[in-house]
């Protein structure tokens, strides 16, 4: 079901962090009339707080005038897709992310800025809420469990992509500088917040359908065990198994029955759906002027064909993340995931007459998971290019199994072979390599195989050059250069990465 997102006009009356703040992020009535702390005295006022938290989870497309979705960024750095586009300076700082030679100043800076974004809004929520005097107990360990969750989320993203990064868990003041800390600190912290909140929080373990896009103790749970194994955490991974294990047992999630239909629409908020982010088209008020309001998404028409003709089932794009001709070869031909997440224009042309124009790296293959359905932007209210209706899929069942497999479960093997079955294949052992090439072909452009590469030591013999890659990754490759434009506000309280 495809949920509306609650709209808030500026409720949030506070300072950002860091320079990177604009003078257009909130717009702010009046800072010497109305101030925080006498704002937020009510639940209703809290909890438009709240909701403005998750607000920055749909900028993660396109803001700050960078296309910076996060599985894309992800995955043209490992080895399943090309970045694509018209040629190598079509959003430079991807291609150069892709060959492992970013620069401070050509980088996803944005996404620096949307996630600290997300991290100002959930510390507002939990440093006021002592100030809100007329909500239930019950309501405020939940509010402030999703704070905590949604904090965390963000900096988890912060944590993989540039690792020393300022931690805080109070928002800052004048003059908005806060010092590095490590990324063993910045763990900690992380790691902390989700132990508190999943423990503490009274969150459930699936929303209901008119909440669908809050956050559960099953996406909690999740982010807590993708941060657990990419720290290498051996010391929690018992805890994180019985996270798993406490998802699986509960009885609110199982796998679609179609691979395809999971991409679909209709196939949004399924039982296999454990967190996803919302979009929708219908009003969708986004806009190249105006990229944080509410609505759709520009992802799906960014990878979406190039000048596409005589196709019923799809919708033009610009060709950006195409599928390598080898991630589509590496599939078992029964493999039903291969046909139902990647599209063979070469067989969609021959059954349907379809034409398209190849871009860069364009080898035939598409993201059939997310590229541009026809009409997926109807009843849009402004640009159709920005309001696609298209949820993304951050955490799903599926990826509950194969942790709970990785981890050492003592139905590892009943849990593979599930997911296997689902893809029409028969059983294979339940050992590590096994269980991580079934990652590789279950979430083929969904933002995982990089970040699995890097925590199983796998990343430097495997990301290689290729056709268009020249550089090889090493560990100093682990964390992007920090942007400049951060360098230079903090006035010396940060140091640049090693890059």
């Amino acid at each position: 079901m495809k949920q509306i997102k609650i709209f808030i006009i500026c409720t949030l009356v506070g300072t950002f962090t860091f320079s990177s703040c604009t003078e257009d992020f909130l717009h702010v009535e009046s800072t010497t009339q109305l101030y925080v702390s006498d704002y937020y005295k009510t639940e209703a006022r809290i909890f438009e707080a709240l909701v403005a938290a998750y607000d920055p989870l749909t900028w993660f497309d396109y803001a700050w005038g960078q296309f910076t979705h996060i599985g894309l960024v992800s995955d043209v750095m490992a080895d399943d897709v090309y970045v694509g586009g018209a040629d190598p300076n079509d959003q430079q700082q991807l291609h150069l992310m892709s060959n492992y030679a970013a620069l401070p100043t050509l980088v996803a800076s944005g996404l620096w800025t949307t996630f600290y974004s997300g991290v100002n809004r959930a510390n507002i929520v939990i440093q006021y809420m002592d100030n809100v005097t007329d909500i239930s107990d019950a309501n405020k360990k939940r509010y402030l469990a999703e704070a905590k969750v949604l904090r965390s989320f963000y900096y988890n993203w912060l944590w993989k992509l540039w690792g020393n990064i300022p931690y805080y868990e109070t928002n800052l003041t004048a003059p908005y500088i806060k010092s590095q800390n490590t990324a063993n600190e910045v763990y900690e912290g992380i790691i902390a917040s989700l132990e508190d909140a999943i423990a503490n929080g009274d969150l459930p373990m699936k929303a209901t359908s008119a909440w669908s896009g809050r956050v559960t103790k099953a996406m909690a749970c999740m982010l807590y065990t993708e941060v657990v194994m990419y720290q290498k955490d051996n010391s929690k991974y018992s805890t994180a198994l019985g996270y798993m294990e406490e998802i699986i047992n509960s009885g609110q999630y199982s796998l679609v029955e179609n691979f395809a239909d999971i991409w679909e629409e209709a196939g949004e908020w399924s039982n296999e759906s454990i967190f996803e982010i919302n979009y929708f088209s219908n009003n969708g008020t986004r806009s190249w002027g105006n990229p944080l309001s509410d609505g759709g998404s520009v992802y799906p028409k960014l990878i979406g064909i190039n000048n596409l003709g005589g196709s019923s089932d799809y919708a033009p794009g610009w060709g950006f993340e195409t599928v390598r001709a080898e991630t589509y070869a590496m599939y078992d031909a029964n493999d039903e995931r291969r046909d139902g997440g990647i599209l063979n224009f070469a067989a969609y042309a021959t059954s349907t007459g379809a034409t398209y124009a190849p871009r860069y790296q364009d080898e035939g293959y598409f993201l059939k998971k997310y590229i541009a359905r026809a009409d997926g932007n109807a009843n849009h209210s402004a640009d159709g290019d920005m309001n696609y209706s298209n949820n993304f899929r951050v955490y799903r069942y599926a990826e509950t199994l194969l942790y709970a497999a990785e981890l050492g479960s003592s139905n590892a093997q009943a849990y593979l072979d599930e997911v296997r079955d689902r893809a029409g294949l028969g059983s294979i052992p339940a050992n590590l390599d096994n269980i991580l090439q079934e990652r590789r072909l279950e979430f083929v452009g969904e933002g995982k195989r990089y970040w699995d590469l890097i925590r199983t030591d796998r990343a430097a013999t495997v990301l290689v050059p290729n056709l268009y890659r020249t550089n090889t990754w090493s560990p100093s490759k682990k964390y992007l250069p920090i942007p400049q434009s951060e360098i230079d506000a903090a006035q010396g309280t940060l140091t640049q990465n090693n890059y």
